[in-house]
C-alpha cells in the first residue's frame, strides 16, 4: 500500500499559504518595522552558537525579524554580519523558518546540526559537510517527488572543493540520515544507514535541500558529529563554549568561499 504522505502532492503548483503574507500580518500585529535581516544566516539547533555569542554580549535582537516562533539574533564575526537562529529542531520546523528567511533578506542559510556517529571514521567531535541527505522525514515529500536522497546543491557543493583544507578542524563531506523520530533509530535503521556508508544522523538537512531545490536557493547543511546516540557515557561532548569555536571555523571558512565565488 502506498503511503497516504505521497499521495496527493502537485509539486508544481503554488502553496496558498505563502511566508510573505504570514509576515505581513506578523508584523502588523507585532508593529514590527519593514527592512532586511542579515543576508547570511545560521540555523543552530542546540543553541550553543547563539548562546556563545549572547553571553558574552555580542548578539542582539534584530528589529526587522517578524517570525512568530523565533528570535532572530545578529552578530558580527571577522567583519561579517550574520543572523542566527537558535533551537530550530526538525525538518518541518527548520523548513518553515528557512522559507521566512529568504523572503525577509537572506541569501546563505548555513545549519549547522548536532548528529550522531553512524559509520565510526573518527573520534567525535568533527564535521561533515552533508552533500546528500537520506529522505526519513515528511517534509521534504511536500516540495519535491519521493526519492531516497535530497542533494546539496551541485554549484554549492562544487564551490566548496578545498574550502576547508588546512582548517583548524575536520571537516568531511558525505551523506546523512534525515529523521523526524530520534528515539525510533533501531539497530536495523542503523545498520541499513551504516551499509549505505552514511556518515550521521540528524534532524533537518533533507528537508532543507529540498526546499532549496524548488526554491533555488543558497542552503548548506552541516553535521557536528558529537555523539554515538548516547551508547558511552561521557557522550555529546562537543569542546570549548559547546564547540561553538569550532563551528564558527566551519561558518566562516563557509562564507567566505560563498562570497567569493558569488562576487566572482
Amino acid at each position: 500500500m502506498q503511503s497516504p504522505i505521497l499521495e496527493n502532492k502537485v509539486h508544481d503548483v503554488a502553496s496558498v499559504f505563502t511566508a510573505e503574507n504570514l509576515l505581513r500580518e506578523a508584523r502588523r500585529q507585532k508593529s514590527i518595522p519593514e527592512g532586511d535581516i542579515p543576508s547570511i544566516c545560521i540555523l543552530d539547533p542546540d543553541g550553543d552558537i547563539a548562546d556563545h555569542f549572547i553571553r558574552t554580549g555580542q548578539a542582539s535582537i534584530h528589529p526587522h525579524w517578524a517570525c512568530y516562533h523565533t528570535k532572530l539574533y545578529s552578530f558580527t564575526h571577522d567583519g561579517i554580519e550574520y543572523g542566527i537562529i537558535p533551537h530550530v529542531v526538525g525538518a518541518s520546523f527548520a523548513v518553515l523558518v528557512a522559507e521566512e528567511l529568504f523572503v525577509s533578506g537572506c541569501k546563505l542559510l548555513i545549519s549547522m546540526t548536532s548528529a550522531g556517529q553512524i559509520v565510526p571514521i573518527g573520534q567525535p567531535p568533527y564535521f561533515v559537510l552533508i552533500e546528500k541527505a537520506l529522505r526519513d522525514e515528511g517534509t521534504s515529500y511536500h516540495y519535491v517527488p519521493p526519492a531516497s536522497y535530497s542533494h546539496l546543491r551541485p554549484a554549492l557543493l562544487k564551490s566548496l572543493q578545498g574550502a576547508f583544507a588546512g582548517a583548524s578542524v575536520p571537516v568531511l563531506e558525505g551523506a546523512t540520515w534525515t529523521t523526524d523520530a530520534p528515539f525510533r533509530e533501531t539497530a536495523a535503521a542503523i545498520e541499513y544507514a551504516r551499509s549505505n556508508g552514511i556518515l550521521g544522523v540528524e534532524m533537518e538537512a533533507s528537508a532543507l535541500y529540498a526546499f532549496a531545490q524548488v526554491k533555488s536557493k543558497d542552503v548548506i547543511c552541516f553535521a557536528h558529529i558529537t555523539n554515538r546516540m548516547a551508547q558511552i557515557e561521557g557522550d555529546f561532548e562537543k569542546g570549548l563554549d559547546q564547540g561553538s569555536h569550532d563551528a564558527l571555523v566551519v561558518i566562516g571558512l563557509t562564507t567566505k568561499r560563498w562570497k567569493m565565488t558569488r562576487d566572482g
